[in-house]
């Protein structure tokens, strides 16, 4: 029964990071957020770590309607370590009034984790993301490069959210031959 005991305990702290969606503690999400300028192609500038996109460069997202009223998520990077380009398709739902831009996303069957959009200009081209907490955190642009003053910009917010701003991984974004 101690073993049923300690599985139990240890599976419901993993369904509890697993779908966990709600923004980080004390983070602001976008208000009046409109999903059809939000839509289309981004590319990752730089993330947080994490082993689900470790490893991969020319990272994007491609975000469309689904049919049932939620987006349809791509994301694409190319592994320089396995020289093959890797995608995962997952979709998203707003958890609450789609005008805030706080969604819950699965790529992993019932398993939905937060893509909560907490900076975003006014022309949707560059946008900050965090995941659930302060682990999870993208800086994403409709081009991929960005500015020294958009990208400072972003930096600084989150830092001021308390993100680990010092362990932002730079995504490579130059053509590759492999396209």
């Amino acid at each position: 029964m101690r073993l049923w005991s300690k599985l139990s305990v240890l599976m419901a702290t993993l369904l509890s990071v697993a779908c966990s969606v709600t923004p980080p503690k004390d983070v602001k999400i976008v208000d009046n957020f409109q999903l059809p300028r939000y839509l289309g192609t981004w590319y990752e500038i730089a993330r947080l770590d994490h082993s689900f996109e470790r490893g991969l460069d020319h990272v994007t997202a491609n975000y469309s309607p689904r049919d049932d009223g939620g987006v349809k998520v791509i994301n694409r990077g190319y592994n320089a370590n396995k020289q093959q380009w890797q995608e995962s398709v997952g979709k998203a739902y707003f958890i609450g009034s789609p005008q805030q831009a706080s969604l819950k996303v699965s790529f992993f069957g019932p398993f939905y984790g937060g893509y909560n959009v907490i900076d975003l200009d006014d022309e949707y081209q560059h946008a900050l993301i965090a995941g659930p907490n302060r682990d999870y955190l993208w800086i994403l642009s409709r081009t991929p490069t960005i500015d020294s003053q958009t990208r400072d910009r972003l930096v600084a917010v989150a830092k001021n959210y308390g993100f680990p701003v010092e362990d932002l991984i730079w995504v490579k974004q130059t053509p590759t031959s492999t396209q």
